[in-house]
């Protein structure tokens, strides 16, 4: 699951590529052995944000295509929520297994939707970034899956000369996606529709989605593992719910009162 509003940073985009290479899988070996997945995106963009924007359609066109092939039907399948808002998150978040907050570390202030997911029993695939660091620190490293640069690598890697074409060029599976959606496929009618958002990763990629991207779809076969371990996935659950009393509203509020406010309670 990633609900949240639609930002370069936050990486949708990212989400969608291992969609796709799981499809690409699934395509040349159909018997392939996997957990069965349902990757369900929400979100709005900014009116005048045209990347944005170009990341939904972009979403809803992978859709069309891997659901609507038989042979995938039975293992992957991918949701867009069109108007996304509380009364959707309301079931969104308790019916979660895998919360993805997945974005460029160091560029997220907070962040509490991945506070929602983790209180609702729902694990978390994530960065180092935002309220994730408290969270992991919270739950327990081992209850949460982590992979991805620190910031402080993303900078280092930044000022060393990022060149994102090298890494689409030493991973065949990367390689074999961004080709894939740079040729049209997804969208036959219109070819060219995607190109911009493929070149905007291979010559710039400021978010560093392909610098990631092994290790995400590392990671995300470390939750495929987990989860296939009934025993073990439910006790995490039960730990991220249990170890998360420190987000809630009344410890806030609490501190505001005591740090900013100074305000002194009253007796009940």
């Amino acid at each position: 699951m990633q609900v949240k509003r639609l930002h370069e940073y936050k990486r949708q985009l990212l989400n969608l590529l291992h969609v796709v290479a799981l499809y690409l899988r699934l395509k040349k070996q159909p018997d392939l052995s996997m957990v069965s997945r349902t990757f369900i995106f929400g979100g709005k963009a900014a009116p005048a944000y045209a990347a944005a924007k170009l990341i939904i359609k972009l979403i809803n066109s992978v859709a069309a295509v891997v659901n609507a092939d038989p042979q995938v039907k039975d293992k992957l399948r991918v949701v867009f929520l069109a108007n996304y808002r509380v009364s959707l998150a309301e079931r969104i978040f308790p019916g979660s297994d895998l919360s993805e907050q997945i974005s460029t570390a160091g560029k997220e202030a907070s962040g509490t939707g991945n506070m929602k997911f983790a209180l609702n029993g729902a694990l978390t695939i994530g960065t180092l970034d935002g309220a994730n660091i408290e969270i992991r620190d919270e739950v327990g490293h081992e209850n949460f899956f982590l992979f991805g640069l620190t910031a402080q690598q993303v900078q280092e890697l930044l000022r060393s000369g990022y060149r994102p074409r090298d890494f689409y060029e030493r991973n065949p599976e990367l390689r074999a996606v961004l080709d894939l959606i740079h040729g049209g496929f997804f969208e036959p009618e219109h070819p060219e529709l995607f190109r911009p958002l493929v070149q905007s990763l291979l010559d710039h990629d400021p978010y560093l989605l392909l610098a990631d991207f092994a290790s995400y779809a590392e990671c995300q076969q470390r939750v495929e593992q987990a989860f296939m371990d009934q025993d073990r996935w439910t006790r995490m659950a039960i730990l991220n719910v249990a170890r998360m009393g420190k987000f809630s509203s009344d410890r806030t509020i609490r501190e505001y009162a005591d740090q900013i406010w100074k305000a002194q309670s009253v007796p009940g």
